[in-house]
């Protein structure tokens, strides 16, 4: 027997799926603190001690942290070929922008502190506040606009053709909520973050923004809710074959309105995803309250977990739907790549994953603790 048969082609699509989902959150989780500091920079510090601070709190792990991100688009290149193809092509002056105020955050922090000048270590700040929040909208604007179906189809011969026009039609008022939501929940992340790895005036201030940004979340995640109803969803209108090769053209996909709470009508246990995003939300609230640090980073991590769980499951079994020709749409079943190919990758995964997440601890826990501004400001080589 060929060892990739040992897992049937079905099987290994759902687990790609899922190890998709596991790669996206992980982003979020861990990168979504990082991106929240840099959003709450210019709001928590007071002078420049208090802003090294806070630069020194995500200082030492956000390059560790945004592996996530490389190792989810080099997932979707691999596992999902013609997801890849689309996105980062429909999307690509999105993607253009991310990039660069991604390019920032490196930049900032060797930078700022290069030059002993106000102007000069301000006008770093505010590269890094945009650093944080360009990322955070646009990955919620993207994410709205997956919800709505994006304009692409495809020929007979299965060639992608991307039927957008500019960047500004990406920019319709769902999508704006999506992005506004990213923001609000990304920044919630960061508080609880600074919460944790820093004191006094800094942690005070960080504790005060963090509870708006958490009521912003748990509005503005209710509030989506609300309007998805609204919005056209996509299901299947044919028989689901879950183990031919893929040819997203041999399926019969309809749209209306409510279709993207059909997963959550069949099978129940689904509503854990968006109870997990508001109960996170409240917890984070509470724990803020009582001054229980780690379990208010644990529930704003969870509540982070449950919105875009929501978001997978609600789609599930479509990953981009298209809304110039609903049959193009791409799904979990049709969209994959070969069966050796995700046999492979799982392997690779299998061993490499579990190593990511060994050294990420072991980095964590080298680093707990609280910044200490003193040793900062006495000089510490080693500080930003």
């Amino acid at each position: 027997m060929i060892l990739h048969q040992l897992i049937d082609y079905e099987t290994l699509r759902l687990i790609w799926w899922l190890l998709l989902g596991v790669l996206l959150i992980g982003f979020a989780v861990m990168d979504g603190f990082d991106l929240g500091t840099q959003i709450l920079l210019p709001f928590v510090a007071s002078d420049d001690l208090d802003r090294r601070v806070v630069i020194n709190a995500v200082g030492p792990v956000w390059e560790g942290n945004q592996v996530w991100l490389i190792v989810g688009g080099g997932a979707i290149f691999a596992a999902w070929p013609p997801l890849y193809a689309v996105s980062f092509s429909g999307f690509y002056l999105a993607m253009f922008a991310v990039l660069a105020a991604l390019i920032l955050r490196p930049v900032g922090f060797k930078y700022r502190s290069k030059r002993d000048s106000q102007r000069w270590r301000s006008g770093w700040d505010w590269a890094l506040f945009v650093g944080g929040i360009v990322p955070a909208l646009i990955f919620g604007v993207a994410v709205g606009n997956v919800l709505q179906g994006v304009p692409f189809h495809l020929d007979q011969d299965l060639r992608i053709f991307y039927d957008g026009t500019t960047l500004v039609e990406l920019l319709n008022p769902f999508a704006l909520l999506c992005g506004a939501l990213s923001v609000a929940m990304l920044t919630m992340h960061g508080a609880s973050w600074l919460i944790l790895r820093t004191s006094r005036a800094v942690a005070w201030r960080a504790r005060r923004l963090g509870t708006f940004a958490a009521l912003a979340t748990f509005a503005l995640f209710a509030l989506g809710g609300v309007w998805v109803s609204d919005v056209d969803g996509f299901r299947f209108a044919s028989q689901i074959v879950t183990d031919a090769p893929s040819n997203p053209l041999t399926k019969v996909v309809e749209q209306g309105p409510g279709f993207w709470f059909a997963n959550y009508a069949a099978y129940p246990w689904m509503m854990a995803a968006p109870v997990l995003g508001f109960a996170g939300t409240l917890f984070m609230l509470l724990f803020c309250f009582l001054r229980r640090e780690v379990l208010t980073l644990l529930a704003s991590g969870l509540s982070v977990l449950g919105i875009i769980a929501t978001v997978g499951l609600a789609m599930f079994p479509f990953i981009l739907p298209s809304s110039v020709d609903p049959r193009s749409s791409l799904t979990v079943w049709d969209a994959s790549s070969s069966h050796l190919t995700l046999f492979v990758m799982l392997v690779a995964t299998g061993i490499l994953l579990p190593l990511i997440v060994l050294y990420t601890t072991w980095v964590y826990r080298v680093l707990w603790g609280k910044v200490d501004a003193k040793q900062i400001s006495s000089g510490d080589g080693h500080a930003y």
